[in-house]
C-alpha cells in the first residue's frame, strides 16, 4: 500500500511534518508512506494557468494518483487550514485525484477543531472518502515531542500503527 502524506505546514520544525515522518517510520513493511515535500513550491493557484500543467503541480497530481490513500496533517491558523494547504487543494479541485480516495486526517492539537472541520469539508467536496476511524488527534502540541519522541512514545506510536492498520482496511 502506498500512502502520500501531506503536511499543511511549511515550518522546518513543524509538529505536523514530524508527525507524518514518524508515521512513515512506524509503518509496517507492506505500507509505504511518502511525504510530499514540495508544498511550498506550488505556485499560487490561478485558473488562468491551471491548464499549463506547471511541473510541481503535475508531480503533486501524479503522486496523489499513484497513492492508495492520503494522510493529511495541517495546523490551524485563524480557525482554518493554512494557506499552503488550501492552495495545494485548490490546484487539485479540477482533477479527479481525490475521487473515492481514502483519506485520514491527523491532528497534532486537540484544540485545532476548525482546521480539521475545514479539511474534511474541502476533501469531501472533492469526493474523497474521509476515513473517520483512521482520523485521529495525536496530542503532541506542547509536549516537546520531536519525530523521535513521537516514534518512541508507546501510546502515540501504538495509536499511529493502529491508524495505518485501520486505513489499510479502506483501500479498494
Amino acid at each position: 500500500m502506498k500512502i502520500l502524506a501531506i503536511s499543511g505546514s511549511l515550518r522546518a520544525a513543524s509538529l505536523n511534518s514530524a508527525l507524518l515522518r514518524a508515521v512513515a517510520r512506524l509503518a509496517p513493511p507492506d505500507i509505504s508512506v511518502q511525504l510530499f515535500a514540495d508544498l511550498g513550491y506550488l505556485p499560487l493557484f490561478n485558473p488562468d494557468i491551471e491548464m499549463t500543467d506547471q511541473p510541481v503541480v503535475a508531480r503533486f497530481r501524479e503522486q496523489l494518483l499513484a497513492a492508495d490513500a492520503v494522510l493529511i496533517a495541517s495546523p490551524e491558523y485563524a480557525h482554518g487550514i493554512t494557506g499552503a494547504m488550501k492552495n495545494a487543494l485548490d490546484w487539485m479541485v479540477g482533477s479527479e485525484v481525490f475521487v473515492n480516495k481514502p483519506v485520514a486526517l491527523l491532528n497534532a492539537s486537540p484544540r485545532a477543531v476548525h482546521a480539521q472541520a475545514s479539511l474534511k469539508e474541502i476533501i469531501t467536496m472533492m469526493s474523497a472518502r474521509v476515513v473517520e476511524e483512521a482520523s485521529i488527534t495525536v496530542p503532541i502540541l506542547g509536549a516537546n515531542f520531536d519525530e523521535e519522541g513521537i516514534v518512541t512514545h508507546p501510546a502515540i506510536s501504538d495509536a499511529l500503527r493502529q491508524m495505518l492498520t485501520t486505513l489499510q482496511v479502506y483501500i479498494d
